[in-house]
């Protein structure tokens, strides 16, 4: 299955996950602009980890969505044509994404 035939799976929250990404984005301004200003330095790394925390809760987010409808899609596809490599693949995939965001 090719990328460029299909939706993805966070279309239904693509709009949630712009909203929490901008908001990212501004806290990760304030930082530069709290580092700018000389703020003390546990100030600034408690912004850094609700930055953190928020990127990953879109990650896994994001994963979920891929999981619940790019992967069952694949095994779907998988069964119709009888080619175990499609949900193999979209399965290695997901494994490659996981073991990235523990590494983080």
């Amino acid at each position: 299955m090719s990328t460029e035939d299909h939706s993805y799976g966070y279309t239904e929250e693509k709009q949630a996950y712009l909203r929490r990404l901008k908001r990212a984005e501004g806290q990760v301004r304030g930082i530069a602009r709290m580092i700018e200003e000389d703020k003390y330095c546990i100030d600034i790394l408690t912004q850094m980890a609700a930055v953190n925390k928020a990127l990953h809760a879109v990650s896994i987010g994001l994963l979920e969505d891929h999981i619940a409808h790019c992967v069952v899609n694949a095994a779907h596809e998988s069964a119709e044509t009888g080619n175990p490599e499609i949900v193999s693949d979209k399965v290695s995939e997901a494994t490659a994404a996981i073991s990235r965001l523990l590494r983080s």
